[in-house]
């Protein structure tokens, strides 16, 4: 499989397959396709897959393309502003954020990632359950706005905005605490928490969670006016 990304801040990710290589992909995601592409949804895992799916964000169905011919192409988009991160799961497992995968080689291994600590639940931005990719072979994710890399050193710390967690290194630890300081707390603009990753291993960090760019547009929206 090769693979292109195209575009900026709405990118469109490109395949060209091998004969008979498949790949899955989320429901509604394929923008185009060479008519040697062969589509096929289905409740991938039977039930129980379908359901950690839907718990960690994603629809319960996934779609299968497959190539009938050398060098067939499927090309994917964006669902929203942000970038396309492709990984080579042959280096290790990622963790990601929800509804965050885009598609995958069959090879790779779509799973429920869920936070040990109570905290990283409660106050963590993306809840206890998050999306875990393994296996081997390239899988894609979705972003939001755009994507920082960072390698981390052993027992180097970050402190990142709760929802600015795109994805990390499965050797990397994730931790959720209280901002220090009344004034930090309620006047910070940053909230009551904030994320801690700690090495070894790399980390994505988005540049404009959903959530944030959702809250912003939402105080422009006209307000009903009550008789």
């Amino acid at each position: 499989m090769n693979y292109e990304i195209l575009g900026s801040t709405m990118p469109m990710l490109e395949l060209k397959l091998s004969k008979e290589e498949r790949i899955y992909a989320q429901t509604g995601a394929m923008q185009w396709m060479d008519a040697a592409i062969n589509m096929e949804t289905e409740m991938k895992g039977g039930l129980f897959g379908a359901i950690k799916r839907s718990f960690s964000g994603e629809d319960m169905f996934v779609v299968n393309f497959s190539a009938e011919e050398e060098g067939a192409t499927v090309a994917f988009g964006h669902t929203y502003p942000g970038k396309i991160i492709p990984f080579d799961l042959s280096n290790g497992t990622v963790i990601c954020q929800r509804r965050s995968f885009l598609c995958a080689q069959e090879s790779v291994e779509y799973d429920l990632f869920i936070h040990q600590k109570l905290s990283s639940g409660f106050f963590g931005g993306e809840g206890f359950i998050m999306q875990k990719l393994s296996g081997s072979g390239m899988a894609f994710i979705e972003v939001d706005g755009e994507c920082v890399e960072k390698e981390l050193n052993e027992g180097e710390s970050i402190k990142v905005d709760t929802g600015s967690v795109g994805a990390f290194e499965e050797t990397v630890s994730m931790n959720i605490e209280l901002v220090k300081g009344f004034k930090n707390m309620f006047f910070g603009g940053e909230g009551m928490f904030l994320t801690t990753l700690t090495g070894p291993g790399k980390v994505w960090i988005q540049t404009m969670p959903i959530q944030c760019m959702v809250g912003e547009i939402y105080g422009y929206m006209p307000k009903s006016k009550s008789n």
